[in-house]
């Protein structure tokens, strides 16, 4: 690179010093011919036409800057020749340059534009950049219209506008839109700069269908399936009570039978809940929540539990939330019955509910035997087991955590889970300031 600035300046400067030398001597040959100052005169006069001639050249530099076209780059003479050469191969380049990026902008363009999901670039204020057709269509916006816009001046479904503002976008949002409530729409937020994000959207409609379609064979089936069971169980447990004389055998018999038809319909209840919870029809019924009363029931329940083989302990901030106490109930009665069941006796189980900065946490903690990182992602899959055969020694459904899942979707909230091999588990219940009762908020701030 450096050799090659030098051949350039060289190239430039080396024909300038020839002519220069040359006018001198011939202003000199001159000079010594007639006189000092017909060789003077002689010079002045040639640099004056050489100056001449640089300034046409200069003006000519200036015009074509302007409008630095490929087709009307100057042509020069001597120095001004190679300027004026490497100007048009420099522009020659640059123009191909341009047609290849417009190419494959295009190309792009045209990609994104193929694609089955919508497909948004919007900056830190959330104003439209750009979008291909598919997100025009699913979210009613028009880039040649809506560019430049705020997207949550354009969509204004209050579920969308306080996911988008939230800054929260671990988990993508799926919602009805208010203009077409029959559409059902997946959205995610994938932030690649300090000052822009791309929004995915997603037609999950069909996949909603097949989804509802699934519950609703669930919900049915075992609510069909609790009616005979009843009378199956009933039938047992009279058999069982009676004075009838029965061998060892039979009555052992009878004793596993009672007990996989306890098992069978403990299966249905959480089937029948978790149906409930993933119904979209099924309001959530809300009140004012005493958790540390609540976390002391729980605690009172897992004690029978545990029968003594844990030692249990609740440290809980005197403070209420908004939401479905037995939901809530649920929830952590679900994490306590699993911490008992995988934590091996003489261990410990703690219960902890604070206000944090973003909302309120309820915290189980354990010294279980803990769960590999690989598992944590899937543990809230419903029928999902680390261990099964451990699963079935506990009597566990496997429907528990799925169970956590959808009561704290209902409300706003999130499970944490942190876990580590053979030293016992945490896992969190977040629940966003909105949900904490403005009550508790100012005695914390008290």
């Amino acid at each position: 690179m450096a050799s090659e600035k030098l051949q350039l300046r060289a190239r430039l400067i080396v024909p300038a010093l020839i002519r220069l030398a040359i006018l001198g001597a011939i202003a000199l040959g001159l000079g010594l011919m007639f006189g000092a100052t017909a060789g003077l005169w002689f010079a002045v006069l040639v640099l004056a036409l050489l100056l001449v001639v640089y300034l046409g050249y200069l003006s000519l530099l200036g015009v074509w800057l302007d409008d630095p076209r490929l087709d009307t780059v100057p042509d020069g003479y001597g120095a001004w020749a190679e300027i004026f050469t490497r100007l048009y191969k420099s522009r020659r380049a640059t123009v191909v340059s341009e047609r290849k990026l417009l190419d494959n902008e295009e190309r792009f363009r045209r990609t994104i534009s193929a694609l089955p999901e919508g497909i948004l670039l919007v900056d830190a204020a959330l104003q439209i950049e750009w979008c291909n057709p598919e997100a025009e269509r699913h979210l009613g916006i028009s880039l040649k219209a809506d560019q430049g816009l705020r997207l949550t001046n354009l969509v204004r479904d209050p579920t969308f506008v306080a996911y988008m503002t939230s800054g929260r976008f671990v988990e993508p949002l799926v919602f009805r839109p208010l203009a077409r409530p029959a559409f059902v729409l997946s959205v995610a937020v994938i932030e690649f700069e300090p000052a822009r994000s791309i929004v995915i959207t997603h037609d999950v409609t069909q996949a909603e269908r097949v989804d509802a379609m699934r519950r609703d064979f669930v919900a049915n089936v075992s609510h069909e399936l609790r009616t005979p069971l009843t009378v199956v169980n009933g039938f047992l447990e009279t058999l069982l009570d009676s004075d009838m004389p029965l061998d060892d055998v039979r009555r052992r018999h009878l004793h596993l039978m009672h007990e996989q038809a306890g098992r069978m319909n403990h299966l249905i209840e959480d089937l029948l809940m978790l149906s409930r919870l993933e119904s979209q029809e099924s309001a959530l019924l809300e009140e004012d929540v005493d958790m540390g009363h609540l976390l002391s029931e729980v605690v009172d329940d897992a004690r029978a539990l545990s029968a003594g083989r844990h030692a249990l302990l609740a440290d809980a901030q005197p403070a209420r939330v908004r939401g479905n106490r037995e939901e809530l109930r649920s929830a952590i009665g679900n994490l306590v019955s699993n911490a008992i069941r995988y934590t091996p006796a003489g261990g410990s189980i703690r219960l902890t509910w604070r206000l944090v900065d973003d909302g309120a946490e309820v915290g189980v903690h354990d010294t279980g035997i803990g769960v590999a990182p690989e598992h944590i992602p899937r543990l809230t899959e419903r029928f999902y087991r680390v261990d099964k055969s451990r699963s079935r020694e506990t009597g566990g459904t496997g429907l528990g955590l799925a169970i956590v899942k959808h009561v704290m979707l209902r409300h706003q909230g999130r499970l944490d889970i942190e876990s580590v091999p053979g030293a016992g588990s945490t896992f969190s219940l977040w629940l966003p300031r909105a949900r904490v009762v403005a009550e508790a908020v100012s005695r914390k701030a008290a």
